[in-house]
């Protein structure tokens, strides 16, 4: 069975940096897509990053040029490195996988992990 584990959230200060881990076990990395999602409260879960298994990148406007998304197959562990962190990037971050190409929709996606609060103070 296929199980994410996710870390490295945490609180920081505005313009603040983190990185995100999520280390894949029961099955491979290389054969999936990975994604970087993210939900608040009474919000839908909104993707963030995601990164094929070809390496081709997908990132929402409001992050791009702050946060970038990367894999190590032979650690089975994909990144988001988060840097210049604003309050409103404040959200619980999950880690979701799925077979081979970028989907767009949580529904996308039938691997999660648990979740990684990210606290960006002000």
């Amino acid at each position: 069975q296929v199980q994410l584990v996710e870390s490295g959230g945490g609180l920081v200060q505005t313009g603040g940096s983190l990185r995100l881990s999520c280390t894949v076990s029961g099955g491979t990395l290389w054969k999936r897509a990975m994604a970087w999602f993210r939900q608040t409260p009474g919000k839908e879960r909104e993707l963030v990053a995601a990164v094929s298994t070809g390496a081709g990148t997908y990132y929402i406007d409001s992050v791009k040029g702050r946060f970038t998304i990367f894999r190590e197959d032979a650690k089975n562990t994909v990144f988001l490195q988060m840097s210049s962190l604003k309050p409103e990037d404040t959200a619980v971050y999950y880690c979701a996988a799925r077979p081979f190409g970028i989907g767009s929709r949580s529904d996308d996606y039938p691997y999660w992990g648990q979740g990684t609060q990210v606290t960006v103070s002000s």
